[in-house]
């Protein structure tokens, strides 16, 4: 089993050093307003980039573009950015580390703010780790930061600075706006980008919402039976009983689990996150000739089902439009339903009789994914100690699965 992990962890550390990212049809304006058609690889950037790359074509070099030169760029039908020179507040969200000035701090940066809205009026984002801030402009005017920003009073009193919405109420005007309407908005893009939407209408202008462009099946439901090869040996540290561990040989089973997968909403649907229940089970008996005080033959039965609940963490590599390879890493919950361990002699008399109660475990598996409809993984788990329960007694419940997945949705 630990050869078999081994194998496992190098197949998904060289899967790491050779992924790749799609390149996709874009386009970039230059310093001198010079529009190029090209490739653009997207990252589909949780942060703004300051840079990125790009080929003119299918079969050219990988090239590099800076904001420097770069006036704007954008995927077809995804994402678009634009660069402006703006003044921004950087002043942390973090509760540790709050100021106690209610005035935002700016200062003058050049950035590529992502572009949500476009049209009369414009709503723009920019995003770097932990801090988001949304930018506005009217008709091409100048690009000013909506202000927002937590601050505190006392050293446990917070406050909240909610400027933007004075200056939404100043500066996008339309006669069904109440002014009860901007108290209640709130400083997140789903309300920002509606309130955007909002006025470009009541003002009858056209705009484009990019967000609306990038609407993406961001949660899978998928059915995953499974075939399980599974071993169990226990020991007991003190009793004379057993000469050796009981060592179950391995015994092929199957399990059924359906999976929820959420698609996390950055970074090119690269990650997800997972939860499966999962029912499994093992049923075994074995018969050993035993060397203790009383010698003679022990017989050992063990039934063990269990829900298992993995939460895994899910990494995708692309290999092309229709197929992709994933990674993922699961931390275990087991739910028992049957658990017993028993050992006999050979006269039915009864040694032990336990109660069987797992601990956690960890999952590592690597798969394939087709058409976002049919998958096949394989998943190696870390020894399990489904008797915890007891201090001399010691367990080692080990399992590898060849899953099997069809989405329903």
């Amino acid at each position: 089993m630990k050869n078999q992990f081994l194998f496992l962890f190098t197949i998904i550390l060289s899967l790491n050093c050779h992924s790749q990212v799609s390149f996709e049809k874009g386009y970039y304006i230059d310093n001198s307003n010079q529009k190029v058609n090209c490739l653009i690889k997207n990252m589909d950037w949780k942060n703004n980039p300051s840079e990125f790359e790009y080929k003119l074509s299918e079969t050219s070099e990988t090239q590099k573009k800076t904001i420097t030169s770069v006036k704007e760029f954008g995927v077809d039908n995804i994402s678009k950015y634009i660069r402006s020179i703006v003044n921004i507040d950087r002043s942390s969200d973090n509760l540790n580390n709050l100021s106690k000035d209610k005035d935002p701090i700016f200062s003058e940066e050049e950035l590529f703010l992502k572009v949500l809205i476009e049209g009369k009026s414009s709503l723009y984002q920019y995003s770097d780790s932990d801090l988001t801030r949304y930018f506005y402009n009217i008709d091409n005017s100048k690009i000013e930061q909506l202000i927002f920003k937590n601050y505190l009073i006392t050293d446990d009193g917070l406050a909240k600075n909610n400027r933007f919405r004075q200056q939404l109420w100043n500066d996008l005007k339309c006669s069904s706006f109440k002014m009860s309407k901007i108290e209640r908005l709130s400083y997140q893009k789903k309300e920002l980008i509606n309130f955007f939407i909002e006025h470009n209408k009541c003002n009858n202008q056209n705009y484009v919402n990019f967000q609306e462009k990038q609407k993406r099946d961001l949660f899978n439901l998928t059915i995953r039976p499974r075939i399980n090869s599974s071993s169990l040996t226990i020991t007991n540290n003190t009793s004379n009983f057993i000469s050796r561990d009981f060592a179950f040989d391995n015994k092929t089973g199957f399990g059924f689990g359906l999976e929820a997968e959420f698609i996390l909403p950055f970074n090119k649907n690269k990650w997800a996150v997972a939860i499966e229940p999962t029912y499994q089970s093992f049923k075994h008996e074995k018969t050993i000739n035993s060397s203790d005080v009383y010698g003679g033959i022990v017989t050992s039965k063990v039934n063990y089902s269990s829900i298992e609940i993995p939460i895994s963490l899910r990494h995708y590599f692309f290999l092309n439009e229709n197929s992709k390879i994933f990674i993922n890493a699961s931390y275990i919950f087991d739910s028992r339903l049957k658990y017993s361990a028993e050992f006999t002699r050979k006269d039915n008399s009864n040694l032990y009789s336990l109660d069987i109660k797992s601990t956690l475990n960890l999952g590592f598996g690597i798969g394939y994914k087709q058409n976002d409809k049919y998958s096949l993984e394989l998943r190696l788990q870390t020894n399990r100690n489904i008797l915890a329960n007891y201090v001399y007694w010691d367990s080692d419940y080990k399992n590898l699965s060849l899953i099997l997945g069809y989405s329903l949705f």
